[in-house]
């Protein structure tokens, strides 16, 4: 911060006699001669006055002994931020003012006008912050070993401009996250077109998480920034698993396909009796009955065939089973196949509707929450 800092005191020693009634401006040679106060800044971490081409100070005395000590400065100080709702935060920091070797005592620090003490050039604007407000306060601060002094801060509250990080950081994660959505209309046997797509986002994705956090400071805690990125890397990276499960339940759908296509051909290349699909025969003595015989449902009975009848023989009966072409087990194989190559292009169908749903939902809350 370059500032013009101006101190006003009365020192009757420097009272004159003026018939005009005007004051005397003197440069900064006149400084080291006489008393002036010994401010500085608390946090500084660098200040100087600045000296070109003459040390930039100016002393105004008037004839009652008044003094005007004004002087320019540029200041490099620190503020504590906190980076939790970065970049949608809002800052407030603090330039303080404190004498140096003077107590409370001796010497009393206070601002003129209030916060009218302060007045910013409506030209200044900063890159990355809006200076909001800014006021004037004042507090003692100790000292154990020195005692209390007048402290005295200038709070300024900046809010950060939220248009440079939506170029550069959210928009490129949004459209990532859109793009990795293109893969549920690809077709699921393009495999190289489908799988570079998704290692493009997510090593794409990376590369912003990475940026962003190379030119912040390294905090302990979760930045608004970070809960957005990696959101948005987790539905790049989920887009990726789903169309891992759907090449894996395709495999398995085609390989159990497969299965029951030749299953179909070595059946078919059996030869069939009495010109039925699949007929077996039953022999059965004449024992039973006719209830028991007419109990055997779906299968095709053929009159009783009496060879070289002896009558101390029982008759036998031949009972021709005609099977359904497809067992049972086949049956309910072929309906799992189907509800696999029906959940094969669901998983696809579902994700096109859930990703988008639920990363505008995400959208919305976050929104809310940090704006």
């Amino acid at each position: 911060m370059t500032l013009y800092l101006r101190h006003y005191w009365k020192d009757e020693r420097l009272s004159f006699t003026s018939t005009t009634n005007k004051s005397m401006t003197f440069d900064g040679r006149l400084v080291k001669k006489i008393w002036v106060p010994d401010v500085f800044f608390v946090h500084s971490k660098r200040s100087f006055i600045h000296d070109t081409t003459t040390e930039n100070i100016m002393l105004r005395v008037f004839p009652d002994g008044h003094v005007l000590y004004s002087l320019r400065v540029t200041v490099t100080a620190a503020c504590n931020m906190d980076f939790s709702r970065f970049p949608l935060d809002t800052q407030t920091c603090t330039l303080e003012l404190e004498s140096y070797a003077y107590t409370d005592e001796d010497l009393m620090l206070y601002w003129k006008s209030g916060d009218e003490s302060l007045s910013i050039d409506d030209k200044i604007s900063l890159s990355q912050f809006l200076i909001q407000k800014f006021h004037t306060t004042s507090r003692l601060a100790f000292y154990s070993s020195t005692g209390w002094y007048n402290r005295l801060y200038i709070n300024f509250t900046l809010r950060r401009h939220i248009f440079f990080f939506l170029l550069q950081t959210y928009f490129p994660a949004t459209l990532m996250v859109m793009l990795s959505w293109v893969s549920f209309w690809i077709d699921r046997r393009a495999v190289p077109a489908r799988v570079s797509l998704g290692i493009t986002t997510v090593l794409t994705m990376s590369t912003i998480i990475t940026g962003v956090n190379a030119s912040m400071p390294r905090v302990s805690y979760i930045k608004a920034v970070d809960i957005y990125l990696w959101v948005s890397f987790v539905f790049v990276f989920l887009s990726v698993l789903e169309y891992a499960a759907v090449n894996y339940l395709t495999t398995v759908q085609e390989r159990r396909e497969r299965k029951l296509r030749d299953r179909a051909v070595r059946e078919q290349s059996l030869p069939c009796t009495c010109g039925m699909s699949h007929t077996r025969t039953m022999m059965l003595d004449g024992t039973y009955s006719e209830a028991d015989t007419n109990s055997l449902a779906g299968y095709t009975e053929a009159p009783m065939v009496l060879e070289d009848v002896v009558p101390e023989k029982h008759e036998h009966m031949v009972v021709h089973m005609s099977m359904s072409s497809e067992s049972t087990t086949t049956k309910k194989k072929g309906i799992r196949a189907l509800r696999i190559m029906q959940n094969t292009h669901a998983i696809d169908k579902y994700s096109r509707m859930i990703f988008p749903g639920a990363y505008i939902i995400f959208n919305l809350i976050y929104w809310s929450v940090y704006c």
